[in-house]
Parts: C-alpha cells; structure tokens; sequence
C-alpha cells in the first residue's frame, strides 16, 4: 500500500481483497472485512457507511501488520482473538482450535435429544447430565448449556492453556453455575467398578469433537492449520482413531442405559469407526450425521 495515496475504507477493502485473494484465501473479502473492523473497533456492517472515510494512521498500520501476517497463514480467527459458533462469539488463541460449522451440529444433535427424551417424559425440566470430552475453546459445553434448561456439564481437557481460554469463555457467557471444567486425559478419573456408580451420577449424553485426523491426513491439511492450530487437538495415533476407541471405552461405564455418545469425526474414518462400533458390546449406532457438504461428520451412539 502506497503511503502517498488516500487510502480510504472503501479503497482498503477493495485493495487487501485482492492482494488476500492472490495469496489464497478462501475468503479475501470477508477476511479483509473482519480485520478491518476489528482494527477499527467497529461492526463490519458499520464499514459500508464509511467506505468514503480514511482512518487514521494507527488504524491503518494495525490494518497492514494484520493483513500482513493474514497473507503468511495466520487464521483471522487468531488475529482478531474471537470467533462466532452457533451464533455465540468465542474468545479463541492458538491454544485452541478455532471453532468450526460442522462442529456444530454435535451441539445441534446433543439439544435434539434432550428435546425428545423431555418430550418423551413429559418432563420439560428434567435434569440432564452431559460430558464435553475434549472441550478446547468450551464452545459446544457452552452452546448446549445456554440453550438447554436445566443442565450440568462437566467439560474435561488435557491442556491447561485450553482449559485458560474455555474458563474466559464461560464466564463471558455467563454459564459457571451449569458448567464444571476440569483438566484431564479424556475422562481423567478411574473407571467405575460393577454398580459402585450410582445411577443418578452417570451422564445421559457425552459429546466430544476429539483427535481424529491421521498423520498422512495432517501432512494434506491446509498451511494455516498446520502451523497455527495445535496439533495436539488435531491428531491421534492408530491412523487418527486412537482417542476415538479410547473414548468410547471410557465412556461405556459412565453413561446410563439408554444414554448417547456423539463424537465428531473425519470423513476419511468414517466407514473404519462404524465397523469399530459394530465390535464393540455394549454400544448401538443409531445414526451417522453428514454436514451441510454431505459428508458423515457425527457419530450418535447409543448405549445399550
């Protein structure tokens, strides 16, 4: 960008899209939108009322350092500290993975089940018990706990620094009293022995968006994931079903007859997990949820 020349709202968006759009992105212009907004401390609907103003100098160097690091892979996500997930804004960092659409059908999947179990009961407050495996950001623990009445949810993490984002996230949403965070490999506790755990201590739902993705399936992912988010979310051993069959072993114990465990998953695995549920006692595939790009993307089980 020339320092000579007017470089006013209008003109910066239309000059960052095209330099975002040779350097890839998928989404130049709302890219370059959202990090202009932000550098303004403004909505990106406040920017089509402005396209004629020029920011001040501050703004625009903020704008170019941002657009500079956007054009090397930084995710806008990390730039701007924050992304929205089920019409929620989520405060996000390296630390965790940024909050995605499929994601949010296990939060779509885990709130229809209570609907139908409440429905069924004729109990529209009863309480339900609900387990977020892998919680990272807390985006779908605190999805599900602010559109569910009546809901305890106990979301576990095995880092800490996730855990330090999805505590921010809870309190910015107001949900401490409905959810419980706490640091650990998966469930993190030893298993319930025999009918030691009583029945009003097991979960009715277990959601989880796990490790999945192979290491040959890493290695194919896009720069800006492969860099920036933390690969600790995002692979697991036993070409990317490792955390997947450790998940629903921990979970069997701890979810009541007739209670569910919905886990999201890849693609590439999809056909590998339902051979895996069809082996494992104790566990019913009710059905494999695709995304809007009509690919299997959760798994619903069902305990016996």
């Amino acid at each position: 960008m020339s320092q000579t020349q007017t470089w006013t709202v209008g003109r910066l968006l239309e000059w960052t899209t095209d330099f975002l759009r040779q350097h890839k992105s998928d989404s130049p212009r709302l890219d370059a939108e959202v990090l202009l907004a932000h550098a303004r401390s403004c909505q990106r609907i406040q920017l089509y009322t402005a396209f004629a103003e020029e920011p001040d100098e501050s703004v625009k160097a903020a704008f170019r350092e941002m657009v500079r690091r956007r054009s090397e892979g930084t995710p806008v996500a990390y730039l701007v500290g924050h992304k929205e997930f089920y019409s929620l804004d989520f405060i996000v960092s390296p630390d965790v993975l940024i909050p995605r659409s499929e994601t949010e059908h296990l939060v779509i999947e885990a709130i229809d089940c209570v609907k139908k179990w409440r429905a069924n009961l004729g109990n529209s407050t009863r309480l339900v018990r609900i387990a977020d495996i892998c919680t990272g950001s807390g985006c779908v623990a605190i999805a599900i706990a602010k559109h569910v009445p009546n809901v305890q949810v106990l979301a576990t993490d095995i880092s800490p620094v996730a855990l330090q984002i999805a505590t921010r996230n809870v309190e910015r949403h107001a949900v401490q009293d409905r959810i419980a965070l706490v640091e650990a490999d998966l469930f993190g506790m030893e298993s319930p022995q025999g009918n030691a755990q009583q029945e009003e201590s097991l979960f009715d739902i277990v959601v989880s968006n796990p490790p999945y993705v192979s290491e040959a399936e890493f290695a194919e992912l896009p720069k800006s994931v492969r860099e920036h988010e933390p690969k600790l979310a995002l692979v697991a051993s036993n070409e990317g079903m490792g955390v997947i069959e450790r998940l629903m072993a921990e979970s069997l114990p701890r979810i009541r007859s007739g209670g569910y465990l919905m886990m999201e998953l890849s693609p590439m695995i999809a056909k590998r997990v339902e051979n895996y549920i069809a082996t494992q006692a104790g566990w019913k595939l009710e059905k494999m949820t695709k995304d809007l790009a009509g690919h299997p993307r959760i798994a619903v089980l069902k305990r016996d």
